[in-house]
């Protein structure tokens, strides 16, 4: 009885078996990723049912987008059970990894589908500009499409997406500094509060370049109806927190927001 060593397969066989074609396992033979197991007398190419498992890490490494020079990487010698066990994990890692990346891409479709169908008109720079925000981890991405054209153009212009990820990475901080200063019930006049308007403003003025006329424009879309009820949720808050420590702010540093537009 032969074993399963003996038992041999042409690359046609392989092939058909696998669901794939004799050029892509030539090729893979070229590339050093699958050689065959032996050859016969008359110099055809012979395969084994190790190379047949060795092909399924390939081709499901390859499914999941991995160029052939990562899977030569990841390609594992199958002698013993516990080679065959490793290099199972790895591939179910590989899933793991690629359903993870799939998930957040769907994620990202979902949540622009419903940006989309609440845009009156078709507007392809917004759609981008919610896709790299979407990428960059922004929660806020959602109020793009309040802005119009020339505050997006504005934001465009001042705004990449390192520059634009710090901002947020600032703006979220000082979220988080008035949420906890409001739930300490930290007076607005305290140092503290009159610190964190003074960043707040800091960051309205980076945000708009100085320009003042862009202030009601924000302060209609924070205004408006219709936005996302989790931000109301936590934006709320914060805004009728920091609402009177920026007066006192304005107060003492003589600053007329609104009476210099």
């Amino acid at each position: 009885m032969k074993t399963e060593r003996e038992v041999y397969m042409t690359v046609g066989q392989l092939a058909e078996k696998m669901g794939t074609t004799v050029r892509t396992l030539q090729y893979y033979d070229r590339e050093g990723l699958l050689h065959p197991s032996a050859e016969s007398a008359g110099g055809r190419r012979l395969y084994t049912y190790r190379d047949m498992i060795t092909l399924h890490q390939i081709q499901s490494l390859k499914s999941l987008g991995f160029s052939l020079k990562d899977i030569k990487t990841r390609i594992r010698t199958l002698e013993k059970p516990e080679d065959v066990a490793e290099a199972l994990a790895g591939q179910a890692e590989a899933v793991r990894e690629k359903l993870l990346q799939l998930s957040e891409t769907l994620r990202e479709i979902e949540a622009l589908r419903e940006e989309v169908l609440q845009m009156r008109e078709v507007d392809f720079k917004k759609y981008a500009d919610i896709i790299v925000n979407l990428q960059m981890g922004n929660q806020y991405y959602h109020l793009i499409k309040h802005f119009d054209s020339d505050t997006m153009d504005h934001i465009r212009r001042h705004f990449d997406k390192d520059s634009g990820s710090e901002f947020m990475e600032r703006f979220q901080d000082v979220v988080g500094r008035a949420e906890a200063l409001r739930k300490g019930n930290v007076p607005p006049q305290h140092e503290q509060a009159q610190e964190l308007a003074e960043d707040f403003w800091t960051l309205v003025m980076d945000f708009t370049g100085g320009d003042m006329t862009m202030l009601p424009k924000l302060m209609e879309i924070g205004n408006s109806e219709g936005l996302d009820a989790g931000m109301d949720h936590r934006q709320n808050p914060v805004n009728a927190y920091l609402q009177p420590a920026l007066e006192i702010y304005f107060e003492k540093k003589g600053i007329q927001p609104f009476g210099e537009v």
